[in-house]
């Protein structure tokens, strides 16, 4: 930042710091001292590599001098796939084609922005995952190369540890669930990416 003060284009540049998952639990670290995936849980399963809020739940700090309100925050639910249509909607370049993400620049603004109707994960590591974002409502598919097909359910307004499942109480929205895991799963080009259990083929 100072450079770009020396620089005199400190005032039109903008600023993004994200991590691109939650903290690990390999290497060394030392997660109960550092407590560094407070309030989800540490380790093995629901952390680094993890569809569950501890693996995917990261910070995000944007610093636009003059445009962002210094010390604000928002409570707007994004994903990375939303930062190109951001860079490009702040350096008005036109997208050539429709994507997924949606710009923050309105976020930054402290302005309204459409919200996503759901958001979407799928990692085929430690044994397959699925996961959907849809306003309160989180669902989990794991163990996918084990076969199993189950969805988990939590309502993250109540119960933002993920800890109760509450599939049985609410079929219709793991159905709704369901209907955007399989809409939104593409065979993947990487072999070891594929998923016999949701159709890919060798």
């Amino acid at each position: 930042m100072q450079i770009l003060k020396e620089l005199g284009i400190y005032e039109n540049t903008v600023i993004m710091f994200s991590s691109d998952n939650g903290p690990s639990y390999t290497g060394g670290v030392d997660f109960n001292f550092f407590e560094s995936s407070l309030p989800f849980a540490n380790g093995y399963g629901r952390t680094k590599g993890f569809t569950y809020e501890g693996g995917i739940h990261i910070p995000f700090i944007a610093s636009w001098p003059g445009k962002i309100e210094a010390g604000s925050s928002s409570e707007y639910i994004s994903a990375f796939y939303d930062i190109f249509p951001t860079i490009c909607d702040i350096a008005k370049v036109e997208l050539e084609e429709e994507m997924d993400g949606i710009s923050l620049k309105p976020v930054f603004l402290g302005k309204k922005q459409e919200e996503h109707e759901f958001l979407y994960w799928e990692f085929p590591a430690y044994k397959g995952q699925q996961a959907v974002r849809m306003g309160k409502w989180k669902g989990i598919r794991k163990d996918i190369l084990a076969d199993n097909m189950s969805i988990e359910l939590y309502d993250l307004e109540d119960d933002i540890l993920e800890q109760k499942d509450i599939a049985s109480e609410h079929p219709d929205i793991v159905r709704r669930i369901e209907e955007i895991m399989l809409a939104e799963h593409e065979t993947a080009e990487i072999e070891r990416f594929k998923m016999e259990a949701l159709g890919d083929m060798e």
